[in-house]
């Protein structure tokens, strides 16, 4: 008589492909319904009751519209009670990121993307929310009040950020994820996702937005965290589960979520095998190319499957440019010790969001560049906090082939780590936005690093006169293309002659928020006079910007395609009719609170120019 058990494993696996499938194919609605029905069976002693707390303080951020020394459109005014919430519109006490759109990816200064980054990760900004007391989180609200829509993944840390010793063990965990969806409505809305449970108490929460479908800027009020001081237990008459999380507890089990990284680069003993099959036959570079399509984790998978795939997997060819950036929140020294013998020939190597609360030490990326500096030419580090002056000092000694390095908002780089920026002579793109650089060791950069091409400084408050800053930049930097001196505080007409001068080939450049630069001087007719080539020109919230600006602009920057003119009271609609039949390129215009563009202008322009997005904002 046959065995029974082999029989019973057949039937259990393929009821467990059956429900996984059912899984995927499974309508949106129908996973919401199951969540529903866990949180409808989630019992509650009346002991343990909810507790509801709006964010003390806000921890960390990636970028924000606002200034580092206000409040207005800052990240800081998530902290707290709602301001505006239930008002719609566009409010200064709002908490505002830098983008919105593909705009941004549209400009000259947008960087060319990673390969290989998963399809799951979406995410372009975040923002870090401490409250007052740990628990186990039941809901998580976000306060929307202009475009909402942009929240696409929130997560809870088991890091008390109060306590005054530092945790044996951080874990991040994804309360919720969706992906980037267009909200038609512009309108305030209370953001309720339905959240899983987790098996920790939480004061941390992490929010990642992609604003990527957003016709404006998203603005968001408050956040409210709902939880319990004691763990809920589920009912039994639990009866449905979301096949989607039982898939990924399914994956972490088996060693396939990147808690495993480690151990998937490590030396596997794998079995002895007396043939490969048709890998055999396949040429080497053509299994490579296959390969190349492969994300990380799955790169890692299929190094546990046999000797030949195992060879092709840690081959440093696969590894020439690498995104550690998805796996922010995994990623540690451990991964980077296993990952250095595979990345000597990396070339691109993207570290942002990494190594914080501790994951990644100085020790540890001082080591790993040693090994695998010498090739590198792009190093993304956009706020890698882990960083000190000994990091820079590495890389400025390890890497001497860089020409692309971001820095953006390591705010807390002391400015003199900024020094050793200038020994990377090579460098043709510096991103320093939200740094603490100071003017003298960005005097000395631009000294030495002549080839610059792409270069962000916006938001660096620590810059004493920006003027020096411009007239060192047309003396030295001929090849400038793009140049962000977005709310610099003290640029005027001069430095900005010095600039228009010395640079002629640029075709970007962000004059946000300067408020010391007036039309009056001239200095706005001269640069579009000098600068032929422009394509994007923001010279946000400059109220004095005026017809004859626009009017110099459509006839000597025919290329123009991105324009915000946001504040301005003495441009009329005629002046932005005559840019709009020169500027045939002309795809956003941003004309928000200029007195003189009413809402009839708008629609009368839309109708004649329907290929430009013109740009309205509204307060209620």
């Amino acid at each position: 008589m046959p065995p029974v058990f082999p029989m019973l494993t057949v039937l259990t696996m393929f009821y467990y492909m059956c429900l996984r499938r059912r899984a995927r194919t499974a309508t949106r609605g129908e996973m919401m319904n199951s969540h529903r029905t866990i949180e409808a069976n989630s019992r509650t002693s009346p002991l343990n009751a909810e507790l509801v707390q709006y964010a003390k303080e806000v921890v960390d951020f990636s970028s924000h519209y606002g200034s580092e020394n206000s409040m207005s459109y800052t990240m800081w005014n998530l902290a707290g009670v709602p301001n505006v919430f239930p008002s719609s519109g566009d409010f200064t006490q709002t908490a505002v990121f830098r983008t919105y759109g593909t705009w941004w990816d549209q400009c000259p200064s947008a960087p060319v993307p990673f390969k290989r980054t998963p399809p799951n990760f979406q995410s372009q900004d975040y923002v870090e929310l401490a409250f007052e007391q740990q628990v186990y989180p039941t809901a998580v609200h976000v306060l929307e009040t202009y475009h909402p829509g942009a929240v696409i993944r929130i997560l809870a840390c088991s890091a008390n950020p109060y306590s005054p010793s530092p945790p044996a063990e951080v874990r991040w965990e994804i309360l919720w994820s969706e992906k980037p969806t267009k909200v038609n409505a512009s309108q305030a809305r209370q953001f309720k996702p339905c959240i899983k449970q987790i098996n920790f108490p939480t004061n941390l929460i992490r929010l990642e937005v992609n604003s990527s479908l957003l016709d404006y800027y998203t603005e968001l009020d408050a956040v409210v965290l709902h939880g319990t001081k004691d763990k809920p237990v589920l009912s039994l008459k639990t009866s449905l589960i979301d096949m989607n999380d039982l898939e990924d507890d399914y994956e972490e089990k088996n060693g396939c979520g990147m808690d495993n990284l480690n151990k998937k680069f490590s030396s596997i003993a794998l079995r002895e095998g007396t043939s490969n099959g048709y890998f055999d036959k396949l040429p080497y570079e053509l299994i490579q190319l296959i390969l190349n399509h492969l994300t990380l984790p799955d790169l890692c998978r299929l190094a546990q499957t046999c000797k030949l795939l195992n060879q092709h997997c840690c081959d440093p060819l696969q590894y020439i440019h690498l995104n550690l950036q998805p796996y922010w929140a995994k990623l540690n020294d451990t991964s980077l010790e296993f990952l250095q013998p595979r990345c000597t020939l990396v070339q691109w190597l993207n570290l942002s969001w990494t190594g914080n609360r501790g994951f990644i030490s100085v020790s540890e990326f001082s080591r790993f560049l040693k090994v695998c500096g010498s090739e590198l030419v792009r190093l993304e580090l956009s706020c890698s906090h882990f960083l000190n002056e000994t990091c820079l000092e590495i890389i400025s000694e390890m890497c001497p082939n860089l020409q692309d390095l971001n820095l953006s908002s390591c705010d807390k780089l002391p400015p003199q780590a900024f020094n050793h920026i200038a020994k990377l002579c090579g460098l043709k793109r510096l991103v320093l936005y939200r740094t603490k650089v100071e003017q003298t060791a960005l005097l000395s950069i631009l000294n030495f690093c002549s080839e610059l091409q792409h270069l962000s400084l916006g938001s660096c408050v620590m810059i004493e006169d920006y003027d020096v800053i411009a007239s060192m930049i047309g003396a030295k930097c001929k090849q400038l293309r793009t140049l962000d001196l977005w709310r610099c505080k003290n640029i005027t007409e001069n430095g900005i002659a010095e600039l228009a001068s010395g640079c002629p080939l640029l075709e970007e450049l962000d004059l946000g928020w300067c408020p010391t630069l007036q039309s009056s001087t001239g200095c706005f007719a001269k640069l579009a006079r000098q600068l032929p080539n422009l394509q994007k020109l923001f010279l946000t919230a400059n109220r004095s910007v005026c017809d004859t600006d626009i009017e110099e602009l459509a006839c000597n920057c025919t290329r123009l395609r991105q324009l915000d003119i946001l504040g301005t009271r003495m441009v009329s609609p005629a002046s932005l009719r005559k840019l709009l039949e020169s500027c045939k390129d002309l795809s956003l215009l941003d004309v928000s609170f200029c007195s003189q563009i009413d809402n009839r202008a708008v629609l009368e322009l839309n109708v004649s120019f329907p290929k430009v997005f013109i740009k309205k904002s509204f307060t209620q």
